[in-house]
């Protein structure tokens, strides 16, 4: 999804920050912000979101806290239930994943994609 979002903006992420953190240099407006929000919500960190969204809501409005939450909800459903039943991550996006960016991202560090694949 990042990459067809950046073919889309014509905006350039390194996306080692995917795992690596992103720089004060990334041409994401409020990344930190959002990096934060995303990572409370997986740690399941309720005073961290609560702080997380208060920022948000001050950066990017009600309508932007709201579709940040949405995006963050939705991934972080797709991992739960691509484990719950099983999905290799080899056959992710269909199998049309690129093992380049997957490499890149720092992905391929992952516990389960080293196990598994």
């Amino acid at each position: 999804m990042l990459r067809e979002s950046m073919q889309i903006t014509g905006r350039q992420v390194d996306v080692r920050g995917v795992t690596q953190g992103f720089g004060d240099d990334v041409d994401v407006p409020h990344a930190a912000a959002l990096v934060d929000f995303a990572e409370a919500v997986v740690l399941r960190d309720a005073s961290r979101a609560a702080a997380a969204r208060a920022r948000l809501r001050a950066a990017l409005g009600e309508a932007g806290l709201v579709d940040a939450a949405a995006v963050v909800g939705a991934f972080h459903g797709f991992v739960r239930i691509a484990d719950a039943i099983g999905i290799p991550y080899t056959t992710a996006a269909g199998g049309r994943d690129v093992p380049e960016l997957r490499e890149e991202a720092g992905i391929d560090d992952f516990y389960r994609v080293r196990v598994t694949d």
